[in-house]
């Protein structure tokens, strides 16, 4: 059996920064306390002294493009840039060519992780107006979810027959996780901007034609929908500052049917950005203004949101530079994400201690993951070592997205990964890969 001996840590776990030795044996936490002195002889030691000891980050929405649009992203590049980026595990979205919208695509796409992912990964299945039988074959043990595109979907994925969703929001015990943006309200505000400036409409107007609006009338007819069934229902990628009012922080994280999720990009950029930033910001829901970036913040800080994600959607710098109607949403966010966040925290953002909660303990709760989003005896070894003095600027030369490129190219970060622990294992250490060692599937406790 492997085992690691980590010491002089500040491990960062459950609301408190403890200077602390930690014991790896095999794929678990074996040991944390002040002074680890019983450990096998063959161990590797790493000293931590002046370093950070994290949960490994828990990335609930990424899209890494495998099957069917490889040309983008695979399973291999993006989770090998996760774990670059401190993530040990991810929840992948069911918008692939083929769509995983059966039991038997979705195995397909567990079977590729098994051999190529270098994070432990769960997959969800998508949601249509004819797939409700499909859905309900789902094993919640084994899937992490169920995806309903309200908005902004791909192929036939825009669930809108008011009484299928209903049914589905009804008929499952799994949690639902949903896009809300208003179609209608879309495809009007994108008709009068075509009608002034044909396909090339300054992206600026993004946020104006992806409203605010059209975020509210979907996420809150979700919501609604929600308490009226019963439903256990997870709303993704959160933009506006009106939206807020949805949530809750009046109980506890485990008693919540309705949980809230943020985006690092609506939490970094505004509207402000997209002089500079062009398409390369442009995501759905929109990055929006100032004053919606300091409500999400505002319901953050104070538990009303639940998770910190990344929406991870990789494209093509070819198709990013396109005119705006051409140029496709989305962009790469793994292995910056806590980077991002860290240096929220050196700003005096947020706290070290929440940010671990909103991105490794969290997801595990809502979740309901097995032994893992924690730093404790017994849970799984999945780990991130940081140093938090330790400056560096994103360029192209350290990207390692398939695609190639990054919207916080040319910002400095003062932290820096050093090592991420999977499983007990290895994975990174300073830039060096375990290129054999895959990451296992995620089982949920439910």
């Amino acid at each position: 059996m492997s085992s690691v001996l980590i010491k002089n840590a500040f491990v960062v776990n459950e609301g408190k920064v403890e200077k602390k030795d930690l014991l790896i044996l095999g794929e678990m936490i074996a040991d944390i306390s002040d002074h680890i002195h019983d450990f096998p002889a063959d161990s590797l030691i790493i000293d931590a002294e002046g370093k950070y000891l994290l949960p490994g980050i828990i990335d609930d929405q990424v899209h890494f493009r495998e099957p069917g649009l490889t040309h983008k992203a695979d399973i291999a590049s993006e989770s090998k840039a996760a774990v670059a980026g401190g993530i040990t595990s991810f929840i992948e979205m069911p918008n692939t060519i083929p769509q995983a919208v059966t039991q038997e695509i979705l195995e397909d796409k567990f079977i590729t992780a098994s051999k190529k992912s270098y994070a432990n990964y769960s997959f969800m299945i998508g949601g249509t107006n004819d797939n409700l039988e499909e859905l309900l074959k789902t094993d919640p043990k084994r899937v992490a979810g169920i995806k309903l595109f309200l908005g902004s979907s791909t192929g036939n994925m825009l669930v809108d027959d008011e009484e299928i969703l209903e049914k589905i929001f009804s008929s499952t015990p799994m949690l639902i996780a949903v896009h809300c943006e208003d179609e209608d309200t879309i495809k009007r505000n994108l008709a009068e901007y075509k009608k002034n400036y044909g396909d090339d409409i300054p992206v600026k107007y993004h946020p104006v034609i992806r409203s605010a609006e059209a975020c509210w009338l979907s996420s809150s007819k979700a919501v609604s929908l929600a308490k009226k069934t019963g439903a256990r229902l997870h709303v993704f990628h959160l933009s506006t500052a009106r939206e807020m009012e949805l949530f809750t922080n009046k109980i506890p994280l485990e008693e919540k049917q309705i949980t809230a999720e943020v985006c690092v990009h609506h939490l970094w950029f505004d509207d402000n950005d997209y002089d500079k930033k062009g398409t390369f910001i442009k995501w759905n829901p929109a990055v929006k203004s100032a004053k919606d970036k300091e409500g999400l913040w505002e319901a953050l800080l104070d538990d009303r949101i639940d998770i910190i994600a990344t929406d991870h959607a990789p494209h093509t710098l070819e198709e990013k530079q396109r005119v705006y109607t051409k140029a496709p949403s989305g962009g790469p966010l793994v292995q910056h994400a806590l980077p991002a966040m860290l240096e929220k925290v050196k700003e005096g953002k947020i706290t070290l201690e929440k940010t671990v909660e909103k991105m490794c303990h969290n997801p595990a709760r809502i979740y309901k993951i097995e032994k893992r989003g924690f730093i404790k005896k017994g849970y799984f070894a999945d780990l991130v070592l940081v140093d938090i003095n330790k400056p560096w600027e994103v360029s192209k030369e350290n990207v390692l997205y398939k695609c190639g490129w990054s919207p916080f190219e040319g910002t400095t970060f003062s932290s820096n990964i050093s090592h991420t622990f999977i499983n007990g294992t290895l994975i990174y250490n300073q830039g060096v890969f375990d290129e054999i060692t895959k990451g296992k599937r995620l089982i949920f406790n439910r």
